[in-house]
Order: C-alpha cells, then structure tokens, then sequence
C-alpha cells in the first residue's frame, strides 16, 4: 500500500461515537500538544489534571520548543500518572533521551504501550509541507512500520492530523498530512490524538476514528476524553466560550 508524499474557566461540550472498544475498559485522558515548554501552560496542565483526574497525560508532540528542554521535560517527569509522548517538530532529537530518564514518561514514536487494557501507539514528527521542521518524517516508510501495530482498538497519537480534519490554517487552508489520512483510513484505529495546527483545533471523525486536535493556545486547554462502557466521550477544554464541534 502506498501512502504517497515524503515522509479562567472552563466551559465543556462533548462528541460520543461508538467505538470498538471493549465494555468495561474505562479510562479518562487529558490530551494535550504545543506546550512549546511554556511554563504557564504546564501550571494549566496541572489545574487540569487537579481538577478532572484523568488515568493518563497524552502530549502529542510539540512539548518543548527547541531550547530549555530537560527543566520543561522534569516537570513532566514529576507528575504522578502515566504520560505519553510523542515529538513535534520543536523536539529536538535529545528530547528522546530526556524522556527515557522519567519513569513515568512513555515515548510512543513507532511503539505501542498497553494501560488498563487500552492500546495506544504513536509517531513523531510532521510532514515536510507547507511548512518545514527539522523532523519531518518520510511517511511512506514510517506508516508501513507503525500498520502492524494498528487494530480496530487502537488510540493513535501523532502530532500533524490527517489531511481534511481539524488541519485548516487561516481558516480555509488545509495543512494537514495526506498519508496519514490514507493511513486512518485503511486502519480505522478507535481515536487519534494529535495538535500541529493552532487554528483549528476540535473534534471531527474520519470513518469510524474520532480525530481530536488537542493544541494548546491562548483559547484551548488540551482535551478531555473518557473511554467508558465501550464508548468515547472527548471534550474540548475552552479558555472563553464553547468550542465547535464536528459529530460523527
């Protein structure tokens, strides 16, 4: 299969899609990108995770923004629940590393990690155009590594989200990766996690996959999503007003 180019309150609404995930494999995540490691928004993190209690941190990439990274990534280090990571393109290469010394941090990039029965697997990186990074990924060769890792079941995390959904820049571009959507496509994992594009951030569904862009900014807090009696509930977290959903 071929997947084409180089590789302050808070205000809640819901999307729910039925997914393939087994009855009684409850879960709830805080869902995050573009923390660019401002620290303002890692207190935020924390209010959050004070005030939902989730199981598990998602940060999809984007954590850090190229200098400064271990005082940002030890902060991380000291939460008190898992926390999944994939990098950005303002992820430097010895942020991999960094994560590797915090017990708590798990580095998805072509892995897969199994918590209280529910499967998540992740990439790093982002695509090569409109706009370039130092860690755009050749994503014919990574998606064919990542396919044997993908099930009905799956929660993937990325940073870019797929070409067409929650990817529009100054309202009517679309900057998304055509891959990765080909590759949503033919997998149709559960739900994907991902960030990139500040502009467009929310909920959308893509087949049976519901697409959640959890970028941070001065409008959005990241996402709450609930996996409960073999259904998923996200919820974007609005800085003022309430967000624009998609249902599926």
């Amino acid at each position: 299969m071929s997947f084409g180019c180089h590789l302050v309150k808070y205000k809640r609404t819901s999307v729910r899609l039925l997914s393939p995930l087994n009855r009684g494999e409850d879960m709830r995540l805080y869902a995050v990108a573009d923390i660019h490691g401002v620290f303002d928004r890692m207190a935020t993190i924390r209010n959050n995770l004070e005030t939902y209690r989730p199981n598990v941190l998602i940060a999809a990439g984007d954590i850090t923004n190229f200098t400064r990274t271990l005082p940002f990534i030890s902060e991380l280090g000291k939460l008190s629940l898992p926390v999944l990571a994939v990098r950005g393109n303002t992820d430097l290469k010895r942020v991999e590393f960094q994560f590797g010394l915090k017990e708590n941090i798990y580095f998805l990039n072509n892995r897969d990690v199994t918590l209280q029965g529910i499967h998540f697997a992740g990439l790093s990186g982002t695509i090569p155009v409109p706009f370039r990074s130092r860690i755009a990924f050749s994503e014919t060769f990574i998606l064919k590594r990542l396919m044997p890792l993908m099930t009905p079941r799956t929660i993937l995390v990325a940073h870019p989200p797929p070409w067409g959904y929650q990817d529009r820049v100054a309202g009517k571009y679309h900057a998304g990766c055509k891959s990765l959507e080909r590759f949503i496509t033919a997998c149709q994992p559960a739900l994907m996690i991902c960030g990139h594009i500040h502009e467009d951030v929310g909920i959308a569904s893509l087949g049976k996959t519901l697409i959640v862009n959890c970028a941070m900014g001065s409008s959005c807090e990241g996402a709450i999503i609930d996996i409960q009696d073999g259904r998923i509930t996200a919820e974007i977290l609005k800085v003022n007003g309430r967000s624009k959903i998609k249902s599926c």
